[in-house]
């Protein structure tokens, strides 16, 4: 796992061989972190990364600047990880959460301005996480939502939808949630 820019730029962690995370490949993270350059403030953002593994997005932004960076991970091996590359680095302020992502979703009270998913590609609830997400009460108005995912699913028909990126394997569908509009 690598660190691509930012206060812990260039820094290489080595996950151990017993992991079962994929971890998003660093071509992929780095156009993808390059996109949100031009899209979001890295200081004033407060960041959740669902499904984290090995922790590499959740790092990343937290280099790049976030104001806060929460980290949800149920896999105890990947956890303990997280949490040792988070002391190696003297991480703040960052929060990782052992629990299931469907149960942190359903009693989270934060709510955060980027969240990014990476969930096992073949899981059953993949198709709803956008809704579950978005509907959640955790994304701020002007919030972006990425979820990665494989090639086989494809978002662009949901009504908060922005973009999608490809970079080899790896998908990014983009969500935005506008402000609400108010009238006078």
């Amino acid at each position: 796992m690598r660190i691509i820019r930012g206060i812990y730029g260039r820094r290489r962690f080595q996950a151990p061989s017993s992991f079962s995370a994929r971890p998003t490949t660093d071509f992929a993270k780095e156009n993808l972190f390059n996109v949100l350059e031009n899209l979001i403030e890295w200081k004033e953002l407060d960041a959740l990364d669902l499904f984290s593994g090995t922790g590499s997005i959740a790092f990343e932004m937290l280099s790049r600047g976030c104001r806060s960076v929460t980290a949800v991970e149920s896999n105890a091996l990947h956890a303990a990880f997280i949490t040792k590359v988070a002391k190696e680095l003297k991480a703040e302020p960052f929060n990782l959460v052992k629990n299931d992502v469907f149960r942190f979703l359903r009693t989270a009270k934060q709510s955060f301005d980027l969240i990014f998913a990476d969930p096992p590609y073949a899981m059953k609830a993949l198709l709803q996480l956008p809704n579950l997400i978005l509907n959640s009460g955790l994304l701020r108005d002007n919030g972006l939502f990425i979820l990665e995912h494989s090639k086989e699913y494809v978002f662009s028909s949901h009504p908060l939808f922005s973009q999608q990126r490809v970079y080899g394997a790896v998908n990014f569908s983009i969500f935005l949630k506008a402000t609400a509009k108010t009238t006078a």
